[in-house]
């Protein structure tokens, strides 16, 4: 007698449904195929103690589970609900009309109660493409799945519930998760600009590159505000459409994160890894090929705080993802792709003593040492930033907000201000690029430039004089135009300008020959 039941294994962030057959004959002995890692191995003695907990016999004859495509390695545990199921319906000990019409997931504890599982977003949105009537899950994980239009998702906490809703009983709707209400007005997080006193050309910089989703990095002194505004940067950022944070929502559901946020992401992610992180932790790898801080970053800001204490070696693996959008994990059986498009923001001090450039001139540092540091950033790395941004250190009257003798400044520009900016631009981007699978200026390759960058005469004169006084490389060269697209965006003008090139070229300091003079 056999039995089919389904589950899922997810391969980076795409799904691959996995049928779990379950032959009942004669012989004795149980016997879990199909290319299983030891997590699921181990699941068979998990299924047995859970099904026994409960008062279910294991039938006293052969038991062969297998999960097909065998040329799949499955790995974790949560076919254990799905080889339980498929157990019970092989044996006849229960009915479970709807067992081939669901995507069962699901750990089981000892006791019968279920346990949460990664994945379950991807998982969902493939049996939904499969034609799969609807998923059961743990309930702490079944709410991510709920945001997927036309399955149906139920979340169980015990195996009970799960037999519960499989034979279809009339009160297993009060299992059925429903997708949350997002709120009207959406708030985000992170300090507010206001806060930041003076660094206009800094916080110029900074809304330019929230509204293109351009990389930045900012260098200064200590205590400059680079790390303020840093933390600034995601209360200007506008919330993330849907298809945006179901690409992310997939990486955070694989990385065992999702079910922390209770349904689809809005606000974009804001990583920060520590200088000392691993090449695994940052990229992306391991034992299971996870994702890792660029991917979790996806649509959002991976934060860098004093980048030229990365070592080499990571700043030249970020090198990859920044031009292709993407990162791929290689094994010897198989490759992973996770997607990994996001802004990087970066900063550092200018010099070994942090002070170079100073208003008071405290800095000691030979010219060597200076160039020597900045060179930490390699030249590959520094055409993929599109903004560099030097901060100077405010004195006593800009940090007061004094405008003289007894007058104050007027307050700074809220953040919610510069959000409707950005906001707007990325509405012009959104129209722009609705057939070409971006949403940002910074995305655009060759040939969308050529097609939205258009250039005249006037333009094409001053970016020629721009390029040769500051020796630029072909790719910096298309970091200019793409900037100067958000900012003709940013002033609802239809076509870039000379002063658009200007302004864009002017983020550019540290291409100038003769820097450190």
């Amino acid at each position: 007698m056999l039995n089919k039941c389904y589950c899922a294994t997810c391969v980076g962030v795409e799904a691959v449904i996995v049928t779990v057959e379950v032959d009942l004959s004669v012989g004795i002995g149980i016997h879990l195929v199909g290319l299983p890692d030891s997590a699921v191995r181990e699941s068979l003695l998990r299924v047995v103690t859970a099904l026994t907990s409960y008062g279910f016999r294991i039938p006293g004859r052969r038991l062969v589970v297998n999960l097909a495509p065998a040329d799949i390695r499955k790995e974790g545990s949560a076919y254990d609900l799905a080889i339980a199921m498929g157990m019970l319906a092989v044996s006849e000990q229960v009915k479970l009309p709807a067992c081939g019409q669901f995507v069962i997931m699901g750990e089981l504890a000892l006791d019968g109660r279920i346990r949460p599982v990664t994945g379950a977003l991807p998982v969902a949105l493939q049996a939904r493409e499969a034609g799969f009537l609807g998923c059961v899950f743990p309930a702490e994980t079944a709410l991510e799945a709920a945001e997927v239009d036309g399955l149906s998702v139920y979340g169980v906490s015990t195996l009970a519930e799960a037999i519960e809703v499989l034979s279809q009983q009339d009160d297993c709707d009060r299992l059925l998760v429903r997708k949350p209400v997002a709120p009207d007005v959406f708030r985000p997080s992170g300090n507010d600009f206001r806060q930041v006193r003076g660094q206009h050309v800094a916080k110029r910089g900074l809304e330019i590159a929230a509204a293109g989703g351009h990389n930045l990095i900012m260098v200064g002194s200590p205590g400059s505000g680079k790390s303020l505004m840093a933390s600034c940067l995601p209360s200007i950022l506008p919330p993330m459409t849907r298809d945006e944070a179901i690409e992310t929502g997939k990486i955070y559901s694989v990385a065992g994160k999702g079910f922390r946020i209770g349904g689809l992401m809005r606000e974009r992610p804001f990583r920060a890894p520590h200088h000392s992180a691993s090449l695994v932790s940052l990229i992306g790898g391991g034992p299971q090929a996870g994702p890792g801080e660029v991917s979790l970053a996806h649509h959002g800001v991976l934060y860098l705080d004093e980048i030229a204490q990365f070592s080499r070696v990571l700043l030249d693996a970020l090198r990859q993802p920044l031009e292709d959008g993407r990162v791929t994990i290689s094994r010897a059986r198989y490759k992973v792709v996770y997607p990994a498009s996001f802004m990087l923001i970066a900063s550092m001090n200018p010099c070994p003593c942090g002070y170079y450039g100073d208003r008071a001139g405290r800095c000691t540092c030979t010219r060597g040492a200076v160039e020597s540091y900045l060179s930490r950033i390699s030249g590959p790395m520094m055409d993929r930033i599109d903004l560099q941004i030097f901060v100077y250190s405010l004195t006593a009257v800009e940090l007061l907000g004094l405008s003289g003798p007894s007058g104050l400044l007027p307050p700074e520009e809220s953040s919610a201000d510069i959000a409707e900016r950005v906001a707007r631009a990325r509405a012009v981007q959104a129209a722009r690029f609705a057939d070409e699978g971006i949403f940002t200026n910074a995305a655009m390759n060759a040939r969308l430039i050529d097609r939205f960058c258009p250039l005249s005469d006037d333009c094409r004169h001053t970016l020629e004089q721009i390029l040769d006084r500051m020796g630029l490389s072909a790719r910096a060269y298309t970091r200019i135009l793409k900037v100067a697209r958000t900012i003709a965006d940013l002033a609802g003008e239809a076509d870039i300008r000379p002063a658009h090139l200007l302004e864009a070229a002017g983020f550019r300091f540290l291409d100038r020959r003769g820097l450190s003079d």
